[in-house]
């Protein structure tokens, strides 16, 4: 795959629209404001859930959404995709059939901003899914990804008010998302993963949120090894990654990263003193 295969795209008109208002000195401004819309996930006949996101890969994010609360299979057949833009609906179709009314009525929201996740479903698989121990970090890649990713084009420089999560090999971004979730952004990578066959293997996941427990648990449900970002960690986010043997690097931004599980993985291979420090232009706030 090419450098940033998919990315995201700041000029799309429906992602965004322009709003005038007042600024701290009583001046009117006008600026792009994120747009946000619900989605209601049909499972075959069943209701899944509606998520709020920017509306665009809705078939990968529904896609996403199921593999990664193991309600669709990477063994299954997927018939169709239908999406509805003016309803506000995506129905996703298999050959299995399924029903999972009981197991939603159980559901117990997690951290996640926007739309919270079914964090049972989340958790059945978690303790038998063994990451690759060969895989390496390169800290030279974690410097060139922190540039890369901060510095290309993307809704959050231009509106804000939203995150993103990209899919990395060594130090080149492939598949970079937004949404206003973080969640949102990972499940569309990961039925982007599904539908185009691509591997987990000598993958990086870089975010731009913050290392919660969900982070981790989807990204090990993804098979990933290693989990970047450049906001801060949750105590319950370290300990399900020290438990799943995942690398997890967070409040990387410059020449600075912290490494709280994992470390066996971490080559260090470039001098930190020859990394410059972040532009102002360029920094998105923690926790973004």
């Amino acid at each position: 795959m090419k450098e940033f295969e998919v990315k995201p795209d700041p000029t799309a008109p429906t992602l965004s629209e322009r709003m005038s208002g007042l600024d701290h000195a009583g001046k009117e401004i006008e600026l792009p404001i994120i747009v946000e819309k619900p989605l209601t996930l049909y499972l075959n006949k069943q209701e899944i859930v509606t998520m709020m996101t920017i509306g665009d890969y809705p078939d990968y994010l529904a896609l996403g959404y199921l593999l990664n609360q193991n309600m669709m299979r990477t063994d299954d057949t997927v018939t169709g995709i239908d999406y509805d833009e003016d309803l506000g609906i995506v129905v996703v179709r298999t050959e299995r059939q399924t029903d999972f009314e009981e197991k939603l009525r159980k559901k117990t929201q997690t951290s996640g901003c926007a739309q919270g996740t079914a964090f049972g479903d989340l958790m059945e698989k978690f303790e038998d899914i063994h990451l690759d121990e060969q895989q390496i970090l390169k800290t030279s890649w974690i410097y060139a990804l922190s540039r890369k990713i901060n510095t290309q084009p993307s809704l959050y420089l231009e509106t804000g008010a939203i995150h993103g999560c990209v899919l990395c090999e060594g130090d080149k971004p492939l598949i970079y998302m937004e949404d206003v979730g973080r969640h949102n952004a990972i499940d569309k990578i990961a039925g982007y993963m599904w539908q185009h066959g691509i591997s987990a293997k000598n993958k990086i996941f870089y975010t731009t949120g913050r290392l919660t427990s969900e982070m981790v648990i989807k990204t090990v449900q993804m098979q990933i090894p290693v989990l970047i970002s450049r906001s801060g960690f949750t105590a319950w986010g370290v300990s399900l990654a020290r438990e799943a043997g995942l690398t997890l690097v967070g409040r990387a931004k410059g020449k600075r990263f912290i490494c709280l599980s994992g470390e066996n993985r971490l080559h260090y291979d470039a001098d930190p003193d020859q990394v410059p420090e972040e532009e102002k232009k360029h920094q998105r706030k923690s926790g973004q």
